[in-house]
């Protein structure tokens, strides 16, 4: 990744996407691809990317998907595949342009169920492992609730105007692109549990008893079907950010991962 700014923009998929590069402290290493959340954005990640590129010495890209942060707005409504256009169209592509041929993903929430359908899929050969806090692999009806909750927030609360700070412009798209999808009668059925076996590389997942959004199932489903190992951290005390709620318990699990995969 010579020659890439510490922040700024890339093209991918017809889109303007913003993103922070931490430059590795050694080379040879995978470099570490987060995948933000729902309502995310490269800011809402605050400094846990700094912490975990210094802690693996592994180089780390964090990118805002089109409608989030400062990156180009997205026409709405979302189609309701929207998870697998991000996960074999827009990622694929912007591994190769960025000449990434060795990746760990690192994705939260939504950006989780990217990395498992990218790592299920055909455009998977760079990814040598997959940490995903808080995934969905199907639509639950807790999921369904608190999403509901959230929109109650947004629509009377100050949750607008929080993030509003984070994306600007793309408020309103962003929070109505990802709740209108999550309600939609026609993604009650959404499930990406198909991917599943074709996962052959390791995978770390970290869930928070107290998930809003998920319960077990998510992870135990993933550990009974991904072809490759599998190693779940639920903790407590945790809701549906583990690297904010329990951020040295997180940055611990996610480093030990890490290290194995250099030593494998």
């Amino acid at each position: 990744m010579r020659g890439l700014e510490a922040e700024g923009f890339v093209e991918a998929d017809g889109a303007r996407l913003e993103y922070r590069w931490i430059a590795p402290r050694r080379a040879g290493l995978p470099t570490l691809v987060l995948l933000h959340e729902g309502l995310g954005c490269v800011a809402v990640w605050k400094d846990f990317p700094d912490r975990l590129a210094e802690s693996t010495g592994c180089g780390a890209f964090v990118y805002s998907r089109r409608g989030y942060g400062r990156s180009s707005p997205v026409p709405l409504p979302r189609p309701l595949t929207y998870l697998h256009h991000e996960a074999r169209v827009v990622l694929p592509q912007l591994l190769a342009q960025l000449g990434l041929r060795d990746v760990v993903l690192v994705g939260h929430s939504d950006g989780a169920s990217i990395a498992l359908i990218h790592a299920g899929s055909a455009h998977s050969g760079p990814v040598r492992g997959v940490i995903v806090e808080a995934p969905h692999v199907f639509n639950e009806d807790l999921s369904v609730a608190g999403i509901r909750r959230t929109v109650e927030a947004y629509a009377t609360g100050d949750l607008r105007t929080r993030l509003e700070r984070l994306h600007g412009g793309n408020v309103d798209g962003a929070f109505l692109g990802w709740s209108g999808a999550w309600l939609d009668p026609g993604y009650r059925s959404w499930n990406i549990e198909e991917v599943l076996p074709a996962i052959r590389v390791p995978v770390l997942v970290i869930q928070g008893v107290d998930d809003e959004y998920g319960t077990a199932a998510q992870y135990e489903a993933i550990r009974a079907q991904a072809s490759g190992p599998v190693e779940v951290l639920a903790l407590e005390r945790c809701r549906h950010t583990p690297h904010r709620d329990q951020a040295e318990a997180v940055l611990a699990a996610m480093t030990g991962f890490v290290l194995a995969l250099r030593r494998s």
